[in-house]
């Protein structure tokens, strides 16, 4: 049944004008320890995580690096997902690690979800070339899940590689979580 789904997900839906009208504001979050972090905030559809474009799917986003890289793991294709990281060897570790923990079906069910029409993308937050997405995933004990991303050389990949500003989409996340932050 999954397996339908993608496959129409991948062939049925079309690119909407909509997704090109894509409200930004500029926030600033104050810090319990005395610190602010800039962000920029974007909002999408409701179904642009849906949302097919009419080209071959490339990571020219940081929302069509998550749709490719989701499709890349729905369907267990470890390797093709791993290459979209800035860190690919580390992260075909942690992937294969993850779905040697929980199995093979229940790893493809995990990532599949970002495709089902009730879950969301919420928002998208910018600081400088990095990139946080926020996804409401209704299922699960924490339904509020980040994936970062970083724009190198006109192509958004995982941002596997620690630095300050994946730091401070942490805590942009966090705060989210919290109900600190506009939405």
């Amino acid at each position: 049944m999954r397996t339908i789904f993608l496959a129409a997900l991948a062939a049925g839906f079309s690119f909407t004008a909509a997704l090109h009208a894509q409200p930004e504001a500029t926030h600033t979050l104050e810090l319990s320890g005395g610190g602010s972090v800039s962000y920029t905030l974007r909002t999408h559809p409701a179904d642009a995580h849906v949302a097919q474009p009419v080209g071959e799917l490339a990571p020219a986003s940081a929302l069509d690096a998550a749709k490719l890289l989701n499709l890349h793991l729905s369907t267990g294709n470890l390797e093709e997902a791993a290459l979209l990281s800035n860190a690919p060897r580390r992260r075909f570790e942690v992937l294969r690690d993850y779905r040697e923990s929980v199995g093979e079906e229940e790893f493809k069910r995990v990532f599949a979800q970002y495709f089902y029409p009730e879950n969301r993308l919420l928002a998208e937050i910018a600081i400088g070339r990095h990139r946080l997405l926020i996804w409401d995933l209704k299922e699960g004990a924490n339904r509020i899940a980040g994936q970062y991303f970083v724009e190198i050389e006109g192509r958004y990949l995982v941002d596997d590689v620690p630095n300050d500003t994946r730091t401070s989409l942490r805590w942009v996340l966090e705060a989210y979580r919290a109900g600190k932050m506009p939405r």
